[in-house]
């Protein structure tokens, strides 16, 4: 967090599913653009906002953080997407 606050982001230490939903809410309400990353433990868990935020995309991007303890275990939920759209192959890596 400290690289994206010297880099003049805002950052919320230890934010709560709270934070995240007060942040998003913020930001729609304003109208602003933004690119917002969320540890994954707080997205899994939804929003209202958070919901809001995916089904209009555009302005308000929501990225995961994987887990920093485990990130070989992470799976972004776009890889579902990509699977059903274009195979689960295009996922295996490639040697």
């Amino acid at each position: 967090m400290q690289g994206f606050a010297l880099l003049g982001a805002e950052t919320y230490g230890d934010a709560t599913e709270e934070d995240v939903e007060r942040v998003l809410a913020e930001l729609l309400r304003g109208q602003d653009q933004a690119l917002v990353f969320v540890e994954n433990t707080l997205v899994a868990r939804g929003g209202r906002y958070l919901e809001r935020v995916r089904r209009e995309g555009g302005r308000v991007i929501v990225s995961e953080v994987p887990p920093l303890d485990s990130p070989e275990s992470y799976r972004p939920p776009v890889e579902a997407l990509v699977a059903r759209v274009v195979g689960a192959a295009a996922l295996e890596e490639r040697t």
